[in-house]
């Protein structure tokens, strides 16, 4: 894992800043989601302002088919909630086991589908059915599962199909 040829064949990904902890967290998203892996890890080849020659500098990987660079690039810039990545589920199940996993490794819960994982980065771990209840013509119906939602950390999918009845 020392080149990449993914890189030259996108012309897109995002960059992600971490605090020298890059290839943790995407060794991390490649175990936790599926379609998901690293790609490359790619040594400094000389010293620079937070680390030196032959440090980890970036680490490609694929999130669930999308492409980042995680940049380990020092502690001056921490993630914020202005940006958070949805990840889309279609049962309880599989909303729980994306939750617990960044939850139960460092993270926190959050609010309203919101977690953060032990590298500061914003998830929201949301199923298909609350994008469906919220956004139903029936403006009652969508009333009463946004209701329901705002009283949630982890989305309870039963209690969303409730409260839309």
């Amino acid at each position: 894992m020392t080149t990449s040829t993914e890189i030259k064949k996108i012309n897109i990904a995002t960059c992600l800043w971490f605090d020298k902890n890059a290839e943790e967290a995407a060794k991390f998203y490649a175990e936790t989601f599926p379609n998901s892996r690293v790609t490359a890890v790619h040594k400094s080849p000389t010293d620079y302002h937070n680390g030196k020659a032959g440090d980890v500098l970036t680490v490609e990987f694929t999130v669930l088919g999308q492409p980042f660079v995680g940049l380990n690039g020092g502690p001056n810039v921490p993630f914020t909630n202005a940006v958070s990545f949805q990840v889309f589920t279609d049962t309880q199940e599989e909303t729980d086991r994306y939750w617990n996993a960044i939850v139960k490794n460092g993270g926190q819960e959050v609010a309203c589908s919101w977690c953060k994982d032990k590298f500061g980065l914003s998830w929201q771990i949301v199923p298909r059915v609350l994008i469906e209840a919220i956004t139903d013509p029936d403006t009652a119906s969508a009333k009463r599962a946004m209701e329901a939602m705002m009283q949630m950390v982890k989305i309870d999918i039963a209690k969303i199909e409730a409260a839309r009845r």
